[in-house]
């Protein structure tokens, strides 16, 4: 039971570096609770661990719900961690306080390459904009985000500094 707790912190630990990654840099420093309906955890160092069923991750002010999320151990560290949903969801407030809302069918952190990637019905809302479209990755190292590219088309509004949130909607 142990050793499954600390996959799970792993787990929440690499999702809080998520496209959230522009969120409130405290909340990794938080307590992070983890609840599914089952889980199915291997500890060994080539392994995938399951979480399924009403997967929720909180961390500070990081939230993420998701129906199934899969971590994936390669030489005995966390390499990939899989959530997938109809859609997740994931939020976070950032260090200016203002809220960041993104959800897809699918969320893949490989934390190798510090790459994210959102697919399927991507949207991604900020008080300033929002982008949606079908795959979008994200770049932790240099925080460049790319869209579309693959026969699909990407979205965006960006709105002036001084315009209010609820107008962010396209």
């Amino acid at each position: 039971m142990r050793l499954l707790a600390a996959s799970l912190t792993l787990l929440a630990a690499t999702v809080s570096l998520s496209p959230m990654a522009l969120g409130k840099s405290s909340d990794r420093n938080q307590p992070m609770d983890v609840q599914a309906d089952n889980s199915d955890a291997v500890m060994a160092d080539e392994s995938d661990s399951t979480l399924n069923g009403n997967v929720v991750i909180t961390q500070g002010t990081l939230e993420i719900k998701a129906d199934r999320a899969v971590i994936h151990r390669s030489k005995g560290d966390i390499d990939r961690v899989t959530l997938t949903g109809a859609p997740v969801v994931m939020k976070q407030i950032n260090d200016s306080g203002e809220p960041m809302n993104a959800q897809a069918s699918t969320i893949v952190y490989t934390l190798s390459s510090d790459l994210i990637v959102l697919k399927g019905n991507v949207i991604i809302d900020q008080p300033r904009g929002s982008m949606r479209g079908e795959n979008v990755k994200y770049d932790l190292k240099t925080g460049r985000l790319n869209g579309g590219g693959d026969g699909s088309r990407i979205s965006m509004r960006i709105l002036p500094k001084n315009k209010a949130p609820a107008e962010a909607k396209p």
